[in-house]
């Protein structure tokens, strides 16, 4: 297995580090966190020594780098992060499966236990730079399956460069947006305000929005109710 590494992942880890710090428990035990989307596996392996008491899952779609997700995780010698998962957001969470590993750690220590049998355990979700380079069918999954996977309060987590009131600023995300919608038409900067309506029906708000360097954002989504929504 070998790592990837990217860039991106390089710049933002301490920013995204910093506020996490902020907005995720460091006390309370036993704390369960998926990421949704996790590329290389950088963020897990930098983020999750920093809250030992959260039991991070790393997941993502492309199956060519669970390998490097891996790698990164036992490179930092963690025990809270799970063997990788391939997971498509677009499908229900109850299609997801188990954690791969024979041995753990699992996110629901001890037991191997099927994601089907997550529903509302989870405290925190985390989802790094997918929104804008996914069609948003990718978006809508994520906020269904948070809202069946979170606990009530719990929180959706997401970073990434957004347009605000159907304006994108500044210059640079606005050539951004249009090099992601000629990479492929479903792509492109989601606006905050479409998605602080569309989340509601999924029983999320927006709690917090941040501006983080390169002018990206850090959005708190709170499940404040059940989903409207059926899986």
């Amino acid at each position: 297995m070998k790592k990837a590494t990217y860039e991106a992942a390089n710049r933002n880890a301490e920013p995204i580090l910093q506020f996490l710090q902020t907005a995720l428990d460091c006390n309370r035990q036993d704390l369960k966190l998926l990421e949704i989307s996790s590329g290389s596996g950088q963020h897990a392996a930098f983020f999750a020594p920093n809250f030992p008491n959260i039991m991070f899952q790393p997941s993502e779609c492309d199956e060519s780098l669970l390998g490097s997700i891996d790698c990164w995780r036992e490179d930092s010698q963690a025990g809270n992060i799970c063997p990788a998962m391939q997971i498509d957001v677009r499908t229900p969470y109850t299609e997801w499966g188990k954690n791969p590993s024979p041995t753990g750690p699992y996110l629901n220590d001890p037991y191997n236990v099927d994601f089907k049998e997550l529903a509302n355990q989870l405290d925190y979700i985390l989802n790094i730079n997918m929104i804008h380079i996914s069609p948003f069918k990718c978006t809508e999954g994520l906020f269904r399956n948070s809202s069946s996977l979170l606990k009530t309060n719990g929180l959706l987590i997401t970073y990434g460069p957004y347009g605000v009131d159907g304006i994108i600023t500044p210059r640079s995300n606005v050539l951004f947006d249009r090099y992601l919608r000629l990479r492929d038409s479903r792509w492109g900067v989601r606006d905050l305000t479409m998605l602080r309506e569309f989340c509601k029906k999924f029983g999320f708000e927006l709690e917090k929005c941040v501006d983080m360097p390169a002018n990206n954002k850090i959005c708190v989504w709170k499940k404040v109710s059940a989903s409207g929504e059926n899986i």
